[in-house]
């Protein structure tokens, strides 16, 4: 059976407490700096405040898995709906890259986002992660600008999704 066809979208409620901080570590593995400079809002801003609040996880995160293990993630803040929607993280897994997850995932966020009633959606990335500039545009997010940050970050890229 073709994986692809097995990924499944769970809630983060069938997972354990530090689910989302280990696979943004595994994620950003590539680079210690992320980490180092990260982690802590990954454990606060991430992963404990959406363990701390599920009902609002319900409703903006998910966990994508294969055979019941976990693979990647999407979050996103409802605040501002339904005028906007801004994508927060969204990762897959080292292991599991470059099998076009990244892909399928983000399209089932954007379905759940319009279903939610958002005028908008919007997302960025680091400018030196060319992956993930491809995987937003191949699902139809369209450039919007780029912004210098620091010499650690470099600069964003922000992308906007043609909502009809």
């Amino acid at each position: 059976m073709n994986e692809m066809t097995e990924l499944e979208f769970k809630q983060l409620r069938n997972f354990e407490r530090g689910t989302i901080y280990k696979m943004l570590k595994k994620a950003y593995s590539f680079d210690e700096r992320y980490f180092q400079s990260e982690q802590e809002k990954w454990k606060m801003e991430a992963d404990d405040f959406f363990f701390d609040h599920l009902d609002i996880a319900d409703m903006c995160v998910f966990i994508t898995t294969i055979n019941d293990e976990p693979i990647g993630f999407v979050m996103w803040d409802p605040r501002k709906l339904p005028d906007k929607v801004e994508i927060g993280h969204n990762c897959i897994i080292p292991k599991y890259k470059g099998h076009g997850y990244g892909k399928v995932q983000m399209a089932e966020a954007i379905r759940r986002i319009l279903q939610q009633g958002a005028k908008k959606i919007t997302v960025s990335t680091n400018a030196d992660l060319i992956p993930a500039q491809r995987m937003y545009e191949s699902v139809g997010f369209e450039f919007d600008r780029r912004e210098p940050v620091d010499a650690f970050f470099g600069a964003w890229i922000f992308y906007e999704y043609p909502v009809k």
